[in-house]
């Protein structure tokens, strides 16, 4: 019989390359953060049937832990739907609140909105792809909808390309492998050579500009911000519409502005402590 709170050895995985219960391994705990994945922007609330087939479980061990995230006050009901509650929070919470970068970069990526007027992002890699741990809107109206949290790929947005020119060859290659590819606009390269030349580039000329290869009308230029150690942490990155902001007057007008406020925030957190 299953042991669903077993633990595995630090090496573990099945003959499937998957996690398989040991020392360094938790399988309840899994299977927790699983059922809290499920829930999204397209599935706000859920029947327990429906939390089950997304998380791979059965109806019991689903409703185990929503009850269980019910009385910690992660999840509330209604008596038939499940739905997160803004508790929810306080978990990616401790990541930005653990991290010195984001209290030194809000303030210079509203100054740098204030200039350019256009929206600005930080964003860090996770695999193949990158999360937004802060954004600050202009007044314009977006095509796009993203918020701290947000995943979008790596491959083919300006802060995934500067994130991943940190990478040293081999790793960036091993990246290619199983990337998943889908082509979001007829801009978007999907060929492995041409991906890794725009990786390579990014990294030769320090910035990053993709131009409607995500989405139809979506333009932005990146930046790296880099530690003490001179490695980049993370990205920033302001974002316009193809239809009045052309990739040249980005590079020429923004770009100089996008440059300095990353050295900025890079400087302050080179210098920080703790």
């Amino acid at each position: 019989m299953e042991n669903p709170d077993a633990v595995a050895d630090p090496s573990g995985s099945d003959a499937t390359g998957a996690p398989r219960p040991g020392d360094s391994y938790v399988q309840s705990f899994a299977r927790g953060l699983a059922v809290i994945r499920s829930f999204s922007a397209a599935a706000p609330q859920q029947t327990l049937s429906e939390v089950a087939a997304a998380a791979g479980l059965t109806r019991a061990g689903a409703r185990r832990i929503l009850l269980t995230l019910q009385t910690l006050g992660y999840v509330e009901s209604d008596g038939r739907l499940f739905r997160l509650t803004p508790r929810i929070l306080e978990l990616g919470f401790a990541y930005l609140s653990s991290m010195p970068l984001w209290d030194l970069a809000e303030p210079a990526m509203e100054a740098l909105v204030d200039q350019v007027h256009e929206s600005c992002s930080a964003a860090v890699l996770d695999g193949h792809d990158i999360v937004y741990v802060l954004r600050v809107h202009t007044h314009k109206i977006m095509s796009t909808n993203l918020g701290v949290g947000s995943r979008l790929p790596a491959f083919w947005t300006s802060m995934g390309r500067m994130l991943l020119a940190d990478l040293p060859e081999d790793a960036l290659a091993a990246r290619l492998q199983g990337l998943p590819r889908r082509r979001f606009t007829p801009h978007t390269l999907l060929d492995d050579e041409a991906l890794l030349a725009r990786v390579r580039e990014a990294r030769a000329q320090g910035w990053c500009l993709i131009n409607q290869e995500l989405e139809e009308g979506l333009i932005s230029i990146a930046a790296p911000l880099r530690n003490r150690a001179g490695r980049t942490v993370a990205a920033l990155n302001i974002s316009g519409q193809a239809n009045r902001t052309s990739a040249e007057m980005m590079q020429r007008d923004l770009l100089p502005a996008l440059l300095r406020t990353a050295e900025t925030i890079s400087r302050m957190l080179g210098t920080r402590r703790g």
